[in-house]
């Protein structure tokens, strides 16, 4: 199975063009979407998870049309938004048995071990009898992959799900994820390029509503590849450096500037070859030097 988007164009009543003519093909495993805030990545998550309509364009989840067809979709949806609401003196396992409920399973017995199995999945059996809204930020987010999961979906949608996570609970929230993207497609929507390059092998970089890259992370590589230099620079001469170079990512490493420009040949000056890596990528992509 595998997801069709076709010239999908939204533009909301406030005169933001939210997706702008945005076609992707994406096969089963996990594939990263990758853009600064504000790209489009959430509209383009909303209207896969049927919850927002587009001006025009269609969507194909197999044989399952999403836009016309929602109904259809939800059945093997699961979804993790930014954002979601618990209650807030429930249980872990008494919620989940709640929303299995809602997702159609009567049985009772069915359910509670299908709420047995995703607890133990995301490391939370331990925690099922504790408010979810006492969670911390990763067990919330572990919580909520248990939710997305319910049902077996073929397309799981997740965004911006590790944003003020430690690195522990990136580790795990990492490792269930990929576990997940063996079997089904898994989309994950971030701004995060690190958790491109350790999940995705597939993905995409959008900007303004557009996509401006689609295809595996080796492809995107190649395209910057021998044309990244970097110099540790005073931080005085960053304007300069700026002006003089097209610079598409400078951090501080000691207290100074660590520069990135791109160039297809050696802009000398004390610059070395740096090795390419996806935040490379993303920044030339965004500030359209390929």
């Amino acid at each position: 199975m595998e997801l069709v988007i076709n010239n999908i164009d939204k533009k909301y009543p406030n005169g933001v063009h939210a997706l702008h003519d945005v076609s992707l093909t994406i096969q089963k495993g996990m594939f990263g979407l990758l853009g600064p805030n504000g790209a489009g990545k959430s509209s383009l998550m909303r209207t896969l998870a049927t919850l927002q309509d587009v001006d025009s364009g269609s969507a194909h989840l197999g044989g399952i049309d999403i836009l016309n067809d929602k109904a259809s979709l939800r059945k093997v949806l699961g979804y993790l938004p930014q954002e979601f609401g618990v209650y807030p003196r429930t249980s872990a396992i008494d919620l989940l048995d709640h929303l299995a409920l809602l997702k159609g399973f009567d049985n009772k017995s069915e359910r509670n071990q299908i709420v047995g199995e995703l607890l133990v999945k995301v490391n939370l059996w331990e925690h099922r009898k504790n408010a979810v809204s006492s969670y911390s930020g990763g067990m919330r987010q572990r919580f909520g992959i248990a939710q997305c999961l319910i049902g077996n979906p073929k397309l799981v949608i997740v965004d911006e799900p590790t944003a003020g996570l430690d690195p522990g609970e990136r580790n795990r929230f990492y490792n269930i994820l990929s576990e997940i993207g063996e079997n089904v497609i898994v989309i994950l929507s971030t701004h995060i390029v690190q958790d491109v390059r350790e999940l995705c092998t597939q993905m995409a970089i959008m900007d303004k509503g557009k996509v401006l890259f689609s295809g595996n992370t080796d492809e995107a590589l190649e395209q910057i590849k021998g044309r990244v230099w970097e110099k540790k620079i005073d931080k005085h001469a960053l304007a300069q450096y700026q002006t003089d170079y097209k610079v598409i990512s400078n951090k501080l490493v000691g207290g100074n500037p660590l520069i990135h420009v791109f160039s297809d040949s050696d802009p000398s000056s004390g610059f070395t070859r740096a090795e390419e890596n996806l935040e490379d990528v993303f920044f030339a992509k965004i500030h359209e030097l390929v």
